[in-house]
């Protein structure tokens, strides 16, 4: 189980650190990638800089600290936070009326609880 969750949570901060990348692309040329991205028109830049720091700092903190083995209890945190994060992205989606984009939020939502759970629980670094 713990190499189950060492992967599902690089695959958690490689899609955050892709996302991060709303800090720095404008959100004129990311509404234009693709339909599922329009919902960036609704956000002020400044907001969309936020949203990319926060996943930023996620995917920062659901490696570094175990890896590092400073501070571990941060890993289950950023966890915990990306699944309030993507919760409020499927709310959004719901809000817009996106139902087909719903989807990806809820496998990540489902991946960042199982990480939250087991790094919390059976699989924790302190225990």
């Amino acid at each position: 189980m713990n190499v189950a969750l060492w992967i599902i949570a690089g695959v958690l901060a490689a899609v955050c650190l892709i996302g991060s990348a709303k800090m720095f692309v404008p959100r004129e040329r990311m509404a234009a990638m693709s339909s599922a991205a329009r919902w960036v028109e609704d956000f002020r830049p400044g907001a969309l800089q936020a949203l990319g720091a926060v996943e930023l700092l996620a995917a920062v903190g659901l490696v570094l600290p175990a890896v590092l083995g400073i501070a571990p209890v941060l890993v289950p945190l950023a966890a915990t936070g990306l699944v309030l994060l993507f919760a409020g992205a499927i709310t959004m989606r719901l809000r817009r009326g996106e139902r087909a984009t719903i989807t990806g939020d809820a496998i990540y939502l489902v991946l960042a609880l199982f990480v939250a759970w087991g790094r919390f629980g059976p699989e924790s670094f302190t225990g």
